[in-house]
């Protein structure tokens, strides 16, 4: 597992308002790890003072598109954090390749709920393969 977290102010702004948060965990593509990243997300926001609207509407969309990750993805997933000027991105990424049909046991609590939550929650989202696997892109307001 790894993590990164980063707050910086921009080059001459001093309001709060104007700190750029980041973080991002790798963990293994496995269903066990879901809740890591559901419950980083949950801290982390409420530590950036994301309202609690919005801080739910990041969690369940963090656990959608990580129990996919960890559904399809091969070796690792990751999770990206970027509250920006009022736009929470959260990026999730795996090692695999373009999403299989067919449904495996999964536990409950883990299983996916479809992407439709996704994008019926976020303002925009993305998504790309790439040369290593899959990048899962969703974007919400958020008044912090």
């Amino acid at each position: 597992m790894t993590m990164y977290v980063t707050d910086s102010a921009r080059a001459g702004s001093l309001p709060a308002r104007s700190c750029r948060h980041q973080a991002m965990l790798t963990l293994p593509a496995q269903e066990a790890h879901v809740s890591a990243a559901r419950h980083l997300t949950a801290d982390l926001l409420e530590c950036w003072r994301v309202p609690e609207s919005e801080r739910d509407s990041a969690v369940l969309i963090v656990d959608e598109l990580a129990a996919n990750a960890a559904q399809y993805g091969r070796e690792c997933m990751t999770l990206l954090l970027v509250l920006d000027d009022g736009t929470l991105q959260i990026v999730v990424s795996d090692s695999g390749t373009a999403v299989e049909h067919g449904h495996r046991d999964v536990a409950p609590d883990e299983h996916g709920r479809g992407t439709g939550i996704v994008d019926s929650l976020a303002q925009s989202t993305e998504i790309h393969q790439t040369r290593g696997g899959r990048e899962v892109r969703a974007c919400l307001r958020c008044s912090a």
